[in-house]
Parts: structure tokens; C-alpha cells; sequence
């Protein structure tokens, strides 16, 4: 196709035709401007304006992939993980710690190997050093940080926090033990502060694409729901992205059950034996078996059409539709696609 119209100069006339340039010139300046008044969004200046997407909005957008830290059990986001006092919760936080910052399953989970920073505000590192060497041995992972003391949340932790990140891009996980140790003496622990605290250190994680855990324990009095033995209000679950509740029926046995729940995943429940001689965490069983996506049938006739020779293909939604053989409105497909963007 040639473009040789659209890039040819007209010609400019001089003399009398001057001021005729200049006065269209004029015209379209203004006619611009107006234009550009027009598609203002004067709804800013309402202060009674709420913001809304319809659904075919909601469905015409493209929204970020954010794959899992780990696959079916933790993802990006802000999680509670409660127990109660010396029940093994720091063990189980350093050896998710230590699974993710080197990219090894876990449980046969997968891993998304990254930076991870552990805040074991409840201990020193001499501490530290014995219980990571008795875990893992002399196998040590250059991206596990560690820390033993940091600012509380109204005193500088989010900049601290920050200042990490900035100098750790590929940091997936910040661990904070205990949740009370960065939380003010004096705070008021009525729901509305519980909510406003975690809904503070989500936005912190979900603005840097990462996740926290936030170590927490469980109150005395015993529930036959496992998360309403969170100690605090309801607050502090209403506004986490999920929660781990560690149990066990004895003090004394190596046995516990770990519960999760989130808006990510489905509900399980693990059964968790701890090894004697590395003080690990291991998996006996599962309640439950986890959930797969079904596969979806538009995928899998597009994968088929794609290989290394072809990695690419660009056109129309009627062209594509065409070119895929499918059943198949162009429209319908489009949205199908922008829906499914993250598993393609």
C-alpha cells in the first residue's frame, strides 16, 4: 500500500492567500481547543462522583498476569498466619522463606523462585544461624534477607520496606514476625483499627506486585472454625487476602494440621508432620485434592496453531476468527481472549 498522497507537502500559497492560511489555521487552533475541553473529565470536579466500569468495560480490559508465589497455595497479596505461641510458625516462615528465594517445590507445590525478606523480629541472629543451619544445612541462598529489628508501622517500616524493594526488583515475598512487634503499643484494637492496618500493608503489597505474611496468633478460647480463633477481631481477616491457621492437638507431638483460606484459592487443609532431626515441616496428606482450571477449548485450538516457526499472528477479531476455524462471533472472541490473556 503506498502512502505517497499522505506524505506529500501541499503546496503553501503566498501573498493574499497568507491571511487565508493563517485564519484556517486560527480556526482549527480553536476548533482544537474546544475539542479538547470537550473530552475533559469534568466528573473530577464532582465530589459526589463515584467511579464505575460496566461490565462491558470490565470485559473489554486486559488486566496484569500476577502468577502465584506458590502454585495452589500462595499468591500475591496480603496473608494472616496465626498459631499459637511455639508451635513451630517461625520454622514453617523460614522454610517457605528458604523454598521460595531458591525455586524449589515445596510440598510438591511449585515455586516461583525470588527475593524474599524475613523480618524474625522475635529473635537474633545467632538464633537465626543455628536454626537455618540445622534446616538446611551449608546449602545457603544469596536472596534470603534477614532482619531482627525494624521501624513500626507509623514510624517508618513502609519506607524501610521500600527502600528494600527499590534495591530488590525480584523481591516475591516479605515475611513480618510478629504482626505486634511493628504495631504500636498504644494502638486501639477495635475493628475499624485491626481493618485499617492490614488494609495499610495490602496496598503496600498489592502496589509492589508482591506478598506478605503477616505472623499473628491465635486466641485461648478454642472455635469449632479454625479462623475464628484469630486473635483480634474480625477485622484483621476481613481485610487480608487470606489466612494459614496452624494447629495442634498436642503440644508435645510432631503432628498439625495447617488450614488455609483465601480469595485466591480454594479452602484445604494439610496434614503436616515436623521432622525430629531438621525440625521441617512435611507434608503427610491432604484433605482435599487441588482444584485444577478446566482446559478451555478456544486454548487449545489457538496453542495448536502456534509453534516455533509461527510464534505470532496479527489481523483483525473477523480475520482471526477465520484463520482459527471457530464458532465463533469476532466480538465473543475478543472478550474470550482479554478473560483468558493470562493463561495463554
Amino acid at each position: 500500500m503506498s502512502y505517497e498522497n499522505e506524505m506529500t507537502a501541499h503546496n503553501t500559497p503566498v501573498g493574499a492567500g497568507d491571511e487565508q492560511s493563517s485564519a484556517k489555521y486560527l480556526d482549527t487552533s480553536i476548533a482544537d481547543d474546544l475539542s479538547d475541553f470537550n473530552s475533559l473529565d469534568l466528573n473530577c470536579y464532582d465530589e459526589n462522583y463515584l467511579h464505575t466500569v460496566s461490565m462491558t468495560e470490565l470485559y473489554d480490559t486486559v488486566y496484569e498476569n500476577r502468577p502465584p508465589i506458590i502454585d495452589g497455595l500462595l499468591y500475591s497479596g496480603l496473608y494472616l498466619f496465626v498459631g499459637s505461641p511455639k508451635i513451630g510458625k517461625s520454622f514453617l516462615m523460614a522454610q517457605l522463606a528458604y523454598h521460595i528465594s531458591t525455586g524449589t517445590p515445596i510440598w510438591n507445590y511449585k515455586v516461583s523462585k525470588g527475593t524474599v525478606l524475613y523480618l524474625a523480629l522475635e529473635d537474633d541472629y545467632s538464633r537465626l544461624q543455628k536454626r537455618l543451619y540445622q534446616m538446611f544445612g551449608t546449602d545457603s541462598a544469596d536472596n534470603l534477607y534477614l532482619s531482627v529489628s525494624a521501624s513500626q508501622l507509623n514510624d517508618g517500616l513502609d519506607k524501610q520496606l521500600e527502600s528494600f524493594i527499590t534495591k530488590h526488583t525480584d523481591t516475591k515475598l516479605i515475611i513480618i514476625d510478629t504482626l505486634q512487634k511493628v504495631r504500636e503499643v498504644s494502638a486501639d484494637y477495635s475493628y475499624s483499627n485491626d481493618y485499617e492496618i492490614i488494609s495499610r500493608l495490602k496496598r503496600f503489597a498489592d502496589n509492589n506486585k508482591i506478598c506478605m505474611i503477616l505472623v499473628h496468633h491465635t486466641r485461648k478460647q478454642k472455635s469449632d472454625d479454625s479462623f475464628d480463633m484469630i486473635s483480634g477481631t474480625n477485622g484483621l481477616l476481613g481485610a487480608a487476602d487470606g489466612a494459614f491457621v496452624l494447629q495442634k492437638e498436642k503440644r508435645t507431638a510432631n503432628a498439625a494440621t495447617l488450614e488455609i483460606s483465601g480469595r485466591d484459592q480454594q479452602d484445604q487443609k494439610l496434614y503436616l508432620n515436623r521432622n525430629p532431626d531438621n525440625l521441617i515441616w512435611e507434608l503427610e496428606r491432604t484433605e482435599t485434592e487441588l482444584w485444577k482450571e478446566p482446559p478451555e477449548p478456544l486454548l487449545q485450538v489457538i496453542s495448536q496453531k502456534f509453534s516455533e516457526s509461527n510464534p505470532a499472528w496479527q489481523g483483525s477479531p473477523t480475520e482471526l476468527v477465520s484463520w482459527l476455524g471457530v464458532d465463533m462471533k469476532p466480538n465473543a472472541l475478543s472478550l474470550k481472549l482479554n478473560i483468558n490473556a493470562a493463561r495463554l
